[in-house]
C-alpha cells in the first residue's frame, strides 16, 4: 500500500495570517482565466478538494478566504449564527480588488457565498453551489422553537459526533484503514480517500499527525447553522445571478423537494443532480462537478 506523504505543518496553498482585517487567511491555488473564488465546507480545509480545485485551475484563477475555523486566533463562542462568515467573505473580496468572481462553495461555503452575493451582488459573475446547506422553511422554524426552548444541546447529534472525533493520529494508514470502512466515504476511490485525509491532518507538535479542523469549531457551526437562514429564503427571488447548484442524487442535505422550492421561488436557478452521490458530491465526482461547471458558465457568462 502506498503510503500518504508527510505534509508541511502549514500548507503551501495557505498564505500567512496577519492581525490586519484586510489580509484575512486565504489560499491561491493558480490558474490564469477569469477569478474563481472557493469556499470549503466545515470540516474540510481547501487541500481535501485539491482534485477539483487543480482541474478548476485549468480554466479559471483559482483562490479563497478561509472560514473561521481555520484562522489561528478565532475562537469558536465568536459566532451565533453563520451572518459573520458572510461579512467576512465581502470583506476580503472588496479588498481583494480581484474584479467580479464566480463563486463557489461547498456545504455552509455555498451558503456563505450565496447570503454575500445576495447582499453584494457586484461582487459576482455567477455562482456554482455545491450541495447548499439549506433546508425548507418549515424546517427552520422548528430549528428555532428547539432553540428558543434551550434543548438544542440535547438535539445535536451531529455537533456531539464532531466533538468525539478523534483528534491525534500515530499513523495515517491506521486512519485511511478506517476510514476505508466507513459507508459515508463509498463513493471515494482510494485515492480520493487519502487526499480527503491528508486535506483533514497535518503534523502534530508532539509527534504524530492531528486533526487540521478543530472539532470544537466543526460543532459550534453544526450548532449555530441552518436556525437564521430566513433572508435566503427572501432574497433568492430577487437574485439576478446565473447561479448553477450542483447536489448529489443521494444528498441527505440538499434535497430534491428543497430543490423544487428553490427553483419556484427563482425560475432562473439551474439545478444538476449527480447520480452516486451525497453531500460530498464535490470530493466524490469532481469531474462530473468541473463538466458540470465548464458547461453552464459557457451559456450563462
Amino acid at each position: 500500500m502506498t503510503s500518504i506523504p508527510q505534509l508541511a505543518h502549514m500548507p503551501a496553498y495557505i498564505s500567512a495570517y496577519e492581525q490586519a482585517p484586510a489580509n484575512l487567511p486565504h489560499f491561491s491555488w493558480g490558474g490564469t482565466g477569469p477569478p474563481m473564488h472557493f469556499l470549503h465546507a466545515n470540516g474540510y480545509p481547501p487541500g481535501c478538494y485539491k482534485r477539483l480545485l487543480d482541474t478548476l485551475a485549468g480554466d479559471f484563477r483559482v483562490f479563497g478566504m478561509l472560514l473561521r475555523p481555520l484562522w489561528p486566533k478565532a475562537v469558536p463562542p465568536e459566532i451565533h449564527d453563520w451572518h459573520p462568515f458572510s461579512r467576512d467573505l465581502r470583506h476580503f473580496l472588496e479588498n481583494m480588488q480581484a474584479g467580479r468572481v464566480i463563486g463557489m462553495g461547498h456545504s455552509i461555503g455555498a451558503i456563505v457565498t450565496l447570503r454575500t452575493a445576495m447582499y453584494a451582488p457586484g461582487l459576482f459573475r455567477a455562482l456554482i453551489l455545491l450541495d447548499p446547506v439549506l433546508l425548507p422553511r418549515h424546517r427552520m422554524l422548528q430549528l428555532q422553537v428547539v432553540r428558543t426552548l434551550h434543548v438544542a444541546h440535547r438535539l445535536s447529534h451531529i455537533a456531539a459526533q464532531a466533538l468525539a472525533r478523534r483528534r491525534h493520529f500515530d499513523d495515517l494508514e491506521q486512519l485511511f484503514a478506517g476510514y476505508r470502512r466507513r459507508g459515508v466515504f463509498r463513493y471515494f476511490s482510494d485515492e480520493q480517500l487519502r487526499t480527503l485525509i491528508e486535506g483533514i491532518t497535518r503534523p502534530s507538535p508532539s509527534g504524530g499527525y492531528e486533526l487540521a479542523y478543530s472539532p470544537e469549531w466543526e460543532a459550534r457551526i453544526y450548532q449555530t447553522g441552518i436556525w437564521n437562514d430566513w433572508d435566503i429564503w427572501a432574497g433568492l427571488s430577487r437574485l439576478n445571478l446565473p447561479v448553477l447548484i450542483i447536489r448529489g442524487a443521494e444528498s441527505d442535505t440538499f434535497r430534491e423537494g428543497t430543490a423544487r422550492m428553490v427553483v419556484r421561488r427563482n425560475p432562473g436557478i439551474k439545478v444538476v443532480s449527480v447520480p452516486a452521490a451525497t453531500h460530498l458530491v464535490p470530493l466524490e465526482r469532481p469531474e462530473e462537478v468541473f463538466e458540470a461547471t465548464r458547461e453552464f458558465l459557457r451559456g450563462a457568462l
